[in-house]
């Protein structure tokens, strides 16, 4: 190759990139795409193995941030068109926290790039340790942003049944670990180099042919009642839309004969004292009907008031003792202001925009003996913080509820995103997950990830059918119950240590041509 060639080569080398972390989005929300994960993520590492540290961070980062941007652009919509925030600004917004959070994987491929060996299985277990830690930085520093964690691109691939031996995070590694060995297929290796990445590869998708173990039992079973009410979010807090959107939910929710009806996210978007004014006796009718029956229903609805604070909640209904489920983990500058950022949310007209927090181990809603455990919107991304739920086998939860409302990100790939996410939590603890959310995707999924039953989006209407509980504990839910991410972090730093003490003294491997060969 020419020397133009190759400089040419150079200068279009971090758009390749680019483009491979954009394209790496297909396989969070199409079924058949799952193996693309691997391929985008081989071509990085096919391309760090020809680079020097300062070169392999800036290629990193130009990956990791068109992966980002590609896959949370639809955040454009929720800061423009809803929050009022011009459109310059609003791009520049998302390119700027895609920019932030893609530092992690910069400094995972410069460090790479330094300390590999050039040896097939050493350095691919040290890119799924560096990968694996850029991961968890970004799932945890700052509250985390884990929405588009590599694990996800798996929820259909062979290997997911790894799921709840360990969990999003630890299936993400071992995505690297065989984009790293398939990456050998493209390098000019020796034949014995191809052929150790190749059995690597299908030593892996071992486990795929013996299927999930089966860690949980069932236990009952409930007939549900989802509501999607397809409020648009713009008319959401309207006054003269509420009436009609009170309504309704109203009348479903009493009409209902399932044993639980689920409601999103803020069905009911007033604050207590505002719902009184608004319309009297509201709530008082919903708990007289509940109270009355063998029934119950899980309402989503903010709780408190402007002077004590106040929590976007879920509260139950039934005729056993009051039940509340606060949120935990707030979404920043949505759900609280993080400290110096209270001019960006001055300039957004986004309501009820800094709550309070609910607590981790929260108790679930019992509803005919079921263990019914909530989380709201977007706190089913956090399974470690789901797990805490699990410590005691005994009051775990044996069904999980999300109530969401998704109308913020428009018709956009967060529906099926969301939905995906969901379906991971239920694979890590082989628990079902009910979810009623305002505009999609409003779902039940069973404990094997399968969703049985679905409406369709931006549509108003209610889901009927069964869910079966699950009882017993995954491999997940023992450790990450009790430590958290941690053992993940040990795990990957051991990996780490054990690679540079083994190589301790030897020079790195030399970066090959820069080149396409």
């Amino acid at each position: 190759m020419t020397v133009v060639s190759r400089r040419r080569w150079h200068t279009l080398e971090p758009l390749f990139l680019a483009t491979c972390g954009a394209l790496l989005t297909l396989s969070f929300v199409a079924i058949w795409a799952w193996w693309l994960a691997v391929v985008m993520v081989a071509l990085l590492v096919w391309r760090l193995n020809a680079s020097a540290p300062r070169r392999a961070a800036f290629l990193g980062w130009c990956f990791g941030t068109a992966w980002l941007c590609a896959g949370t652009w639809w955040l454009f919509i929720s800061l423009h068109r809803y929050g009022g925030l011009p459109a310059w600004l609003a791009v520049l917004a998302v390119f700027a926290l895609s920019a932030a959070l893609s530092g992690y994987l910069a400094l995972a491929a410069a460090l790479y790039a330094r300390w590999r060996r050039g040896q097939v299985l050493a350095d691919a277990a040290l890119f799924a340790a560096l990968w694996l830690l850029a991961e968890l930085a970004r799932g945890v520093i700052f509250t985390g942003f884990p929405w588009v964690a590599s694990g996800y691109a798996w929820v259909d691939a062979p290997l997911v049944v790894l799921a709840p031996w360990i969990g999003v995070y630890g299936l993400g590694a071992v995505l690297a670990f065989c984009a790293a060995c398939l990456a050998q297929l493209l390098n000019k290796a020796q034949v014995h180099r191809l052929a150790l990445g190749a059995a690597a590869l299908g030593a892996l998708f071992v486990p795929a042919l013996f299927g999930p173990w089966p860690f949980t039992q069932a236990s009952g079973t409930l007939s549900v009642t989802l509501l999607q009410s397809n409020v648009a979010q713009d008319q959401k807090f309207a006054v003269e839309r509420m009436p009609e959107a009170l309504t309704w939910a109203a009348q479903t929710l009493s009409a209902s004969r399932a044993d639980l009806v689920v409601a999103p996210e803020t069905i009911v978007p007033l604050l207590p004292g505002q719902l009184e004014e608004f319309v009297p006796g509201y709530w008082a009718a919903l708990r007289e009907r509940f109270a009355s029956s063998a029934q119950a229903a899980l309402v989503g609805v903010p709780l408190g008031d402007f002077e004590r604070g106040y929590s976007n909640s879920a509260v139950g209904l039934s005729a056993g003792p009051a039940y509340r489920y606060d949120k935990t983990h707030l979404v920043p500058f949505g759900e609280f202001i993080p400290t110096g950022f209270r001019w960006f949310t001055e300039l957004m007209n986004i309501p009820l925009g800094d709550f309070s927090r609910g607590v981790l181990d929260a108790p679930s809603f019992i509803v005919r003996g079921e263990r019914v455990a909530p989380n709201i919107c977007y706190e089913d991304l956090f399974g470690e913080e789901i797990a805490v739920r699990f410590a005691n086998v005994q009051t775990a939860p044996t069904v999980m509820a999300n109530v969401s409302n998704i109308g913020w990100f428009g018709d956009t790939i967060a529906i099926q995103q969301h939905l995906n996410i969901s379906r991971f939590r239920t694979l890590e603890f082989q628990r079902p997950m009910l979810r009623a959310t305002n505009t999609g995707a409003t779902a039940i999924i069973d404990h094997r990830g399968v969703v049985t039953e679905r409406l369709a989006p931006y549509t108003r209407g209610v889901l009927e059918g069964t869910v079966q509980g699950r009882t017993g504990l995954t491999p997940f839910a023992g450790w990450a119950s009790r430590w958290g991410l941690w053992p993940l972090l040990v795990l990957a730093l051991a990996v780490i240590a054990g690679q540079r003490l083994w190589f301790s003294g030897s020079p790195s491997a030399p970066a090959g041509p820069a080149a396409l060969p």
